[in-house]
């Protein structure tokens, strides 16, 4: 066999082999037709991805987590369930008007309500048990359920804050001996500025709710002390500041000096 064919007869070349060239493109961009493709690609080059499709499968603590904590643009996604612990958003905030009783879910089932006639109510999502107006709300607790849980007022109480001006605790009494409770309830509600009205009956405790909205709008005056123009009823008042005079008195020193 001649040594410089192969086993077909094709004359192979004398000398070293030729060496191959390599074309390396400067622009990533620019490949050469035939050329096998990168194994690492640009991150220029790579698709967009829909951000609403990729929000849609992220959970919500990690939506959380990738918002800036307490910022102005931090909102829930839509269609979310408000987590354990968040409290739902209010129906009648502080300041807003309502010519109804606004009343808490929680007092569903509540024998008040039933008194409740003279001042329309409806249940929303409020904080207190009742909004009685722009800056009135009032919490309603049995004496017998505050034996029980003692603590449960203190968490109420706490949960108010300072959105309401004017906030009432309505106690109904409905317990043989109530003095002891009802000694520490009116510590609490000084110490809390709140202001403490008792009930012996659920009726007597809807009057009282129908009261303090019928008299939302009233001014003062009724409750101011009228005082008479004419001299003899002006100078008997001054004389009865005395408390060893009285309104006789008044009148016989009158007749007697003038």
């Amino acid at each position: 066999m001649d040594p410089g064919k192969d086993k077909e007869g094709v004359p192979q070349p004398s000398g070293p082999p030729a060496r191959k060239k390599f074309v390396i493109p400067l622009d990533e961009d620019e490949v050469p037709p035939g050329v096998a493709k990168p194994l690492f690609r640009s991150t220029q080059s790579l698709p967009t991805v829909d951000t609403s499709a990729q929000a849609a499968s992220q959970t919500y603590a990690e939506y959380a987590i990738s918002q800036p904590p307490g910022g102005a643009g931090a909102t829930c996604p839509t269609g979310s369930e408000p987590l354990a612990g968040e409290t739902p958003n209010q129906a009648l905030k502080p300041g807003a008007k309502s010519n109804s009783i606004i009343v808490s879910p929680r007092q569903r089932g509540n024998p008040v309500l039933k008194f409740v006639r003279n001042v329309p109510w409806e249940f929303g999502d409020v904080i207190p048990d009742y909004v009685l107006g722009q800056s009135t709300c009032a919490l309603f607790l049995s004496l017998r359920y505050h034996n029980l849980h003692p603590d449960y007022i203190h968490g109420r109480l706490q949960s108010l804050g300072k959105n309401f001006a004017l906030r009432v605790l309505l106690v109904q009494v409905d317990v043989k001996d109530p003095q002891q409770a009802l000694k520490e309830l009116a510590k609490m509600c000084i110490l809390a500025d709140c202001t403490l009205i008792l009930a012996w009956s659920p009726e007597e405790a809807g009057r009282y709710l129908e009261t303090y909205k019928a008299y939302e709008q009233k001014p003062a005056d009724l409750l101011m002390e009228k005082l008479e123009q004419d001299f003899v009823s002006r100078v008997t008042e001054c004389l009865t500041t005395v408390k060893s005079v009285n309104k006789t008195d008044s009148q016989t020193l009158l007749t007697t000096f003038g």
